[in-house]
């Protein structure tokens, strides 16, 4: 069963937003050294302004000077392309070809493109094709840390997505071993710590299903030794004669019965560890089940609605006979059952006439051998209510204790309808 915790960002999505942090915060720095360090570079642009505004011909002088000035600076400057402008773009002064503006290309002006673009003090404009001083170097600083930034973000989000899919593999493979399914392995990918991680995980679930199927194994092997001296038991105390003490005979036959109980129940633990499925699925009514077990057992009453589903009717019949067998042996009588349906879910309920379960205990009943506090003999002790709870799982439902309206408690059983 796959799950997530929606409240939190994905693990891959982390991975990235820390390396964009990184770049954000490296793309700072560099700006913070450039700006204490660079600043002669920003200032020989304001530098070189004014050296050509002293050097060029005042704004209102006529435009022989300005051409003359213009001349002077472009010479010995490879054949350079000059263009002097007003604050208001109009041509003052032009060298070579005449470099357009941006304003005057919507007008077809065609001619070589600016290699620089120097803004005087006095507003005037002067476009060389020559490069002249730095051109924004501020600027070019800012386009270039930009570009890296966008092409290591978008190369790491595919890396980053690779290693965290192998991770959420060997996330969903630990689910599936905490679950119940031994057989649960990952696949090995590389040959980094992601992928020996996975190594040590396949070890560890090898060893777990090797301990795990020895433990059943055991467990079967044990119950189903134990029957034979159990019936030499049962045979020998037949055998004894009847002058024996009628109420020791009885005490002898519970224990007998107790321990046959108890046998049938840990074979039974055993079988449903070790068959993963249902293999004697078939329709049946839970109604109908319900009443030929609640016929087992005086002071009983049956209520509630026809409740067709799939499931094993002999594990069933198991699940309501402990459960009655749980309200006679504990509770008062009589012991009541009902059944309701809705939403596709079919809700047996099971109570009798005393206080039932303390709401502390509502969990630890269908514990293996729990013993209710207070309790000196071994009435609690076996594994009813928990075979109740393993069975309800096994049919895609679930067992648990819970409130009345009255304020005692019951025992809900909730089976998914066919």
């Amino acid at each position: 069963m796959k799950r997530f915790n929606i409240g939190l960002p994905r693990l891959y999505f982390r991975f990235y937003v820390a390396l964009l942090v990184i770049l954000a915060i490296f793309a700072f720095a560099t700006l913070e050294i450039w700006n204490r360090t660079g600043s002669p570079l920003e200032r020989s642009n304001a530098t070189l302004a004014q050296v050509m505004q002293n050097v060029l011909a005042p704004p209102d002088a006529p435009p022989d000077m300005q051409q003359a000035a213009l001349a002077r600076v472009a010479a010995n400057l490879n054949n350079a392309h000059m263009t002097l402008y007003t604050r208001d773009w109009r041509p003052l002064a032009v060298v070579g070809d005449l470099i357009p503006a941006r304003h005057w290309r919507r007008q077809g002006v065609t001619g070589p493109p600016p290699e620089s673009f120097v803004r005087l003090p006095d507003g005037r404009k002067l476009l060389s094709s020559e490069p002249l001083g730095f051109t924004r170097p501020k600027a070019m600083l800012h386009n270039a840390l930009l570009l890296v930034a966008l092409g290591i973000g978008v190369a790491a989000f595919p890396l980053v997505r690779h290693l965290t899919k192998r991770l959420e593999r060997l996330q969903i493979g630990v689910e599936k071993l905490g679950a119940g399914d031994f057989t649960a392995r990952v696949p090995i990918e590389g040959k980094d710590e992601v992928a020996r991680l996975a190594q040590s995980f396949n070890r560890a679930a090898d060893q777990i299903e090797q301990l795990v199927g020895a433990h059943k194994t055991l467990l079967a092997n044990a119950s189903h030794e134990l029957r034979t001296p159990l019936a030499r038991i049962r045979l020998a105390l037949e055998l004894i004669p009847e002058g024996i003490d009628p109420k020791r005979r009885k005490g002898l036959e519970q224990d007998i019965a107790e321990l046959n109980h108890l046998l049938d129940e840990i074979l039974l633990a055993s079988r449903l560890g070790a068959i993963p499925e249902n293999t004697d699925s078939e329709e049946l009514d839970l109604l109908a089940l319900a009443a030929e077990e609640c016929a087992r057992y005086d002071d009983t009453m049956l209520d509630g609605e026809s409740a067709v589903m799939q499931g094993d009717p002999r594990l069933l019949r198991r699940l309501l006979r402990n459960l009655l067998e749980n309200a006679h042996r504990h509770g008062v009588p009589p012991a009541s059952v009902r059944i309701t349906c809705a939403n596709h879910v079919a809700t047996l309920r099971v109570w009798d006439e005393g206080p039932g379960v303390p709401d502390p205990e509502f969990e630890r009943v269908f514990e293996p051998f729990f013993r209710r506090r207070g309790t000196l003999d071994n009435n609690g002790a076996g594994l009813g209510l928990a075979l109740v709870r393993q069975i309800a799982r096994r049919h895609g439902g679930e067992a648990r204790c819970a409130l009345m309206r009255d304020g005692r408690s019951c025992f809900e059983v909730e089976l998914p309808l066919a």
